[in-house]
């Protein structure tokens, strides 16, 4: 699965859904530092990713009810490894297709 990685989630995680199989982009990568939300999700839905961030509050917001590409808010753990954990779980159990077009909580 492809993620776009908002600059909230530690790095920690790349590498995480690297090893997993994954290809995480980091929103500085494409967009630089301090993008608005509005054109990270812009950005997602054109290019089919799915949104990987802390940011609760605005990224439900832009997503609304249908989301166009795929959301996973990621609760912070004491520990990297905790979120790495949770993250799992949801990879497992979701898959790619319980990702797409919606939206989760690891």
């Amino acid at each position: 699965m492809n993620f776009l990685v908002d600059e909230d989630v530690a790095v920690e995680l790349d590498r995480f859904l690297l090893q997993s199989g994954h290809r995480p982009v980091r929103v500085s990568e494409v967009l630089g530092y301090r993008t608005d939300d509005a054109d990270i999700w812009d950005y997602a839905c054109r290019n089919q990713l799915i949104v990987l961030t802390c940011n609760r509050q605005d990224f439900l917001a832009l997503a609304g009810e249908s989301p166009e590409t795929g959301l996973v808010i990621l609760h912070r753990r004491g520990t990297r490894q905790a979120e790495c954990q949770h993250l799992l779980k949801l990879l497992q159990s979701a898959g790619e297709a319980g990702l797409q077009n919606n939206i989760n909580f690891a």
